[in-house]
């Protein structure tokens, strides 16, 4: 398992990893034991699901960020877990952006 306490991302500010079916398995930072996010984010994905299922498969979509103005979740599938990583944000990073400084890309 990726060890996000000792190599962490860049600008990494907290993380969760996550069983596939949303149990916290680790966690880190400012999202230490955020079972509240936790749950959110399994819910995203259960949604990324039912949107078109002609489209978008079971387990399809492998990485989905959320950006804000001032940090961005990165949540990524890999080998049955989900990987969640929020960053804060350079004055760099632009793009995905709407016009409020939010935005979500897929």
């Amino acid at each position: 398992m990726l060890d996000l306490d000792t190599r962490p991302v860049p600008d990494q500010i907290g993380y969760l990893i996550m069983s596939e079916d949303g149990a916290v398995l680790a966690s880190g930072g400012e999202m230490e034991n955020d079972e509240r996010s936790a749950n959110i984010i399994s819910g995203l994905l259960t949604l990324t699901e039912s949107v078109d299922p002609a489209v978008f498969k079971k387990r399809s979509c492998k990485k989905i960020s959320i950006v804000y103005e001032e940090h961005s979740y990165t949540i990524c599938l890999s080998n049955k877990k989900i990987y969640v990583v929020k960053r804060r944000n350079g004055s760099h990073q632009n793009g995905g952006n709407d016009v409020e400084g939010r935005g979500i890309l897929a």
